[in-house]
């Protein structure tokens, strides 16, 4: 196994880590207390920004060396939608992710693997667009501010204040992320139409 498909499995491994310290737990499970406040945030944040960081580095790493495979084109893009289905399921019971976008996020990526499907069983390979990339820093960024939002909660004075901007800011980055995702995912279909509508 070479280099990127080892960072991607990191990933993917990292994201039930991340999930234990992000997700809110019951008042039975051993270690609650642990697992939750400020710390617990914060590790959940690292953790975050890590597997973000490896997203590029895999890919990076993959195309210069000429690392590509088929294993990679498989496993990369499954590992990207979990980290971020992760992040978005932790951050609704904190009341910090409006449902509709992720339901509109979730929507996109259900849509866009189903078109690549396609293409893979006609020998096609999609590349992904400006759209499609300029979604996911928009996603990315929104995602770790409004997870960085919860180490401001409880706070007063200039940390309430800057916890308040924090959360404004990552606001407008997910609303962005939402209206690019809409655009880019009506570019996506319309730009393969052909392949989906081959046999009607």
């Amino acid at each position: 196994m070479n280099l990127p498909n080892k960072i991607t499995i990191a990933r993917i491994i990292m994201i039930p880590v991340f999930m234990l310290f992000a997700f809110p737990l019951p008042a039975w499970f051993p270690g609650e207390k642990f697992f939750s406040g400020r710390y617990s945030a914060l590790i959940a944040l690292i953790l975050y920004i890590i597997a973000s960081v490896t997203d590029t580095v895999d890919g990076h790493i993959a195309r210069k060396y000429n690392l590509i495979t088929s294993f990679g084109k498989f496993l990369d893009p499954i590992a990207d939608k979990l980290l971020v289905m992760a992040a978005m399921l932790a951050l609704v019971p904190m009341n910090k992710m409006y449902l509709w976008i992720a339901m509109i996020i979730l929507t996109r990526e259900f849509i866009v693997t189903g078109v690549r499907l396609v293409a893979a069983s006609e020998g096609v390979v999609i590349a992904a667009g400006k759209g499609g990339k300029l979604k996911m820093v928009l996603q990315t960024i929104a995602l770790i501010t409004l997870l960085a939002s919860k180490l401001f909660e409880g706070t007063t004075g200039l940390a309430e204040t800057i916890g308040a901007v924090v959360i404004v800011f990552g606001d407008v980055m997910l609303i962005a992320a939402a209206i690019v995702t809409i655009v880019s995912g009506f570019e996506y279909v319309k730009n393969n139409l052909s392949l989906i509508a081959k046999d009607m």
